[in-house]
């Protein structure tokens, strides 16, 4: 008996304590709730998101140690939610307005009538739009309707959802301080409620989540926006003086926009923030939500990029894409739809926040046959609210794929332009030149021709220098010079999941040779030794400038697009050498049908611009005084040529773009954040199709709105007579590796053979040249032997001036 009396006590001293905690509690209520009208109004974040159940994760988040943080980006991830709708993206009408009335007669404007996420129901709500908005003012087609009024919206407030469910798990914002969809009621210093003057209702603001213990009122964002609908109550909220250590945290899924930056300074400045200790913060939880829906090839829109016929699903950013429009002026048409159909900022990242001006191909992946091929764009982002960015994806987008199968399709003997202006029967291969490849690789030629003539103007800058240096060096005049374009070393990594694109750099080469075409500033004879001097000079003073803009300007970007494509194909060659892929009938076919001139270049011949070049040649592109007579010198003329690769080996992949494999696979399925650069967007597609069930949303309470190169068959420059080989091209053979990069053993435990260098073996073989192994672990170094060729001439002297 004794030994129970002081368990008997324990027992009652315990209770004592929790009775007096239950007293204190029922007078002064919840921390920071007291002697004000505040009441906790929300459920346990763990008890709405049953996937958040564990530990908490405390009080150390990564706000409390930086105002404006950021996630590590080897945390960066992808959250799946249910996007149901997005397999209708492929639905049309007839054109013809009768034939639309008489096709829409057999569905009830009453949608609601029709199952869910059907094509019959998808019409129906059309119809209903219809009845709204008989003339369709608003959106003009069935097409905008589909993607801006009934697909996008509904897919924003779904991943809204799942990132709030994310956010929570990952957090761990567990346990009974966290409540999620916490209503707060506005009040004033006096605490009367606060009339919102465009409801004249309370003011009330819901929070994602909250902790009352600890003073944290967090709000998340999927994307990097803010809901501007918001901004009177967080002010007042935080100008309560009830409330002056309340914090309000923004949590967003991508990087934030600039006007939400700038608003949460100002924000700050309006509630008397210490600047050590600010009470509005961010913090970036970057995060990647990927739409989950059924590929349905009779509703659904097939890859447009990158793939074979096969109808195949449009995956990841293509569907981006495809929302760019071709001019400016409908791009900033349909944002303003989009922009009124998301009044709260919550829309997926889209083609608006892209400037397709820099569109390259980033990283295709390894071909597998029977599956739609992986790739990835890349885009310099933009801010929504800029002008002129987010147009003319589709044309960018269309010119690297259908450039990528032209490399494919031709064997490599006819990868060449020759702009020479006593040669028009020897422009470029007439297959080629029904391609937007080859026009855009013989546009590019005239262009560095205009380019030369612009920068040799003896009256200042480039030209002044050169003229200056060949005076000092006792040159008269200059011959004429012969440029071109031959690609530096391209930056590639292969592996076992594809090949990524990191840098495509291109050189310009330049030197003396002749021409039989009449010369309009007479003829300049110079010993062979002063020919390399003047040369020397060229390449010292003038090529650098044309170099840069070749590598740089709006002028050149197809080009470099298009070399982009042709590292990717050659890659995709060597990988049929191994095994078959999808894309075997189509190599070396010579066939071209597929992927013609398009759009308003679909007129184009190759005569248009080499006449185009004989008037720059022979008239002058400008004219320039020359001399105290009075004299007018002209000049005019440029060239282009070939390519090369180099794998940067494993070493230097991970150390420098360790996070690259991860964002390029997070973009096949939805554009995505290029991890080791950070002010490019990737653009992904391709991928299996997905015929699995889509998730289903656990959120149950509505959320808030919210090395050596190798090149392939050119012709030589050379300086002949004429300036260009004669004849027909030569093919200039490729160099095999010293020691070729091992591949992986097949099914059968034997290791391929690597892939022969050079040279083309008939139909569904490599060819088109190899690429130099400099330490590749996995797989046959990728890359590509552009064949961007060419001869050509620029006209670059000056008579010496006369007394």
């Amino acid at each position: 008996m004794t030994d129970l009396i002081p368990r008997r006590a324990r027992i009652w001293a315990r209770g004592g304590l929790a009775l007096a905690c239950t007293a204190v509690l029922a007078v002064t209520g919840l921390p920071g709730l007291q002697g004000t009208a505040y009441a906790a109004k929300g459920k346990r974040c763990d008890e709405i998101y049953q996937s958040a159940k564990g530990a908490p994760q405390g009080t150390s988040f990564p706000w409390n140690k930086a105002s404006d943080s950021v996630r590590d980006k080897s945390s960066w991830d992808t959250y799946d939610f249910d996007a149901p709708r997005q397999a209708f993206d492929g639905l049309t009408l007839p054109s013809d307005p009768a034939q639309q009335e008489e096709f829409l007669k057999q569905f009830d404007s009453d949608y609601e009538k029709y199952p869910e996420n059907t094509k019959e129901r998808v019409y129906a709500r059309y119809k209903n739009y219809l009845t709204r908005d008989p003339q369709n003012t608003k959106y003009g087609t069935f097409e905008k309707w589909l993607s801006d009024a009934y697909i996008l919206p509904n897919n924003n407030n779904r991943r809204g959802a799942f990132y709030e469910e994310k956010v929570v798990k990952d957090l761990g914002l567990v346990g009974p301080d966290w409540l999620c969809q916490e209503e707060i009621p506005i009040l004033d210093k006096d605490g009367k409620p606060v009339i919102d003057p465009k409801t004249n209702k309370p003011l009330v603001r819901k929070f994602d989540a909250v902790n009352y213990r600890t003073n944290d009122f967090l709000e998340f964002k999927a994307g990097g926006g803010r809901d501007t609908t918001q901004d009177l109550a967080n002010r007042t909220f935080l100008q309560d003086p009830q409330r002056k250590d309340a914090r309000l945290t923004y949590v967003f899924g991508e990087e934030k926009k600039s006007a939400t930056t700038k608003y949460l300074a100002k924000v700050n400045s309006e509630v008397g923030s210490d600047p050590a200790n600010p009470r509005v913060r961010s913090y970036e939880h970057r995060s990647t939500g990927v739409p989950v829906s059924r590929f349905d090839p009779n509703t659904s829109k097939p890859d447009p990029y990158m793939n074979t016929g096969a109808k195949q699903p449009s995956g990841g950013a293509a569907r981006n894409i495809e929302g760019s429009m071709p001019t400016p002026k409908d791009m900033a048409e349909r944002m303003a739809r989009i922009r009124a159909e998301d009044p709260t900022g919550l829309r997926v990242r889209g083609p608006g926040g892209v400037d397709f001006s820099t569109l390259q191909l980033s990283y295709v992946g390894k071909p597998v046959k029977g599956q739609a091929l992986n790739y990835a764009f890349a885009a310099k982002k933009a801010d929504e609210d800029e002008e002129n960015v987010g147009w003319g994806g589709q044309e960018k987008a269309q010119l690297i794929s259908d450039s990528f199968f032209t490399w494919l399709a031709l064997t490599p003997d006819k990868f060449w332009v020759n702009l020479m202006p006593d040669q028009p029967d020897r422009i470029m291969d007439p297959a080629f030149g029904r391609t937007d490849a080859g026009r855009v690789l013989l546009q590019a030629d005239l262009e560095m021709k205009h380019d030369w003539a612009r920068d040799v103007d003896p009256r200042q800058g480039t030209g002044k220098k050169l003229w200056e240096a060949m005076q000092a060096e006792g040159l008269d005049c200059g011959p004429i010079e012969r440029n071109w374009i031959v690609p530096l070393p391209a930056r590639i990594r292969a592996d076992e999941n594809g090949v990524y694109i990191l840098d495509a750099p291109l050189k310009v080469n330049s030197e003396a040779a002749v021409t039989t075409a009449h010369n309009p500033n007479g003829d300049c004879s110079l010993t062979e030794a002063q020919t390399h001097t003047f040369e020397r000079l060229v390449r010292e003073i003038v090529v650098p400038g044309i170099e840069h803009k070749v590598n740089t300007a709006p002028a050149y970007a197809d080009l470099r697009r298009v070399y982009s494509a042709r590292v990717a194909a050659e890659y995709v060659r060597q990988q049929d050498q191994q095994e078959a892929t999808d894309y075997r009938s189509v190599i070396n076919s010579n066939d071209v049908s597929g992927w013609p001139l398009r759009g308003a270049n679909k007129g184009w011949t190759p005569r248009q611009t080499w006449e185009e070049y004989v008037k720059s040649f022979t008239q002058g592109d400008y004219s320039y005084p020359c001399g105290n007579d009075g004299r007018i010198c002209v000049v005019g003329g440029v060239d282009f040529s070939q390519s090369p690769k180099q794998d940067i080996g494993a070493t230097e992949f991970t150390a420098k773009h360790k996070d690259l494999p991860r964002s390029a696979q997070t973009s096949v399925k939805a554009m995505t954040d290029k991890a080791d650069s950070d002010d490019l967007l990737l653009l992904g597609g391709g991928g299996p199709a997905d015929t699995g069930p889509t998730p289903t949303p656990t959120p149950t309470d509505t959320p808030t709105p919210t090395a050596t190169p190798t090149s392939t068959p050119t012709p030589t420059p050379t300086s002949t007579s004429t300036g260009t080989p004669t004849g027909t091209p030569t093919p200039t053979p490729t160099t095999a590796p010293s020691t070729p990069a091992a591949t992986p053993a097949g099914d059968d435990g034997a290791s391929p053979s690597p892939a022969p260098a050079g040279g083309s073996s008939g139909r569904g073989s490599g060819g088109g040249g190899s690429l130099a192994s400099t330490g590749t672990d996995v797989l046959p170094l990728a890359g590509a032997a552009a064949a961007l060729l060419a001869g050509g001439a620029a006209i670059v002297w000056w008579r010496r001036r006369r007394a």
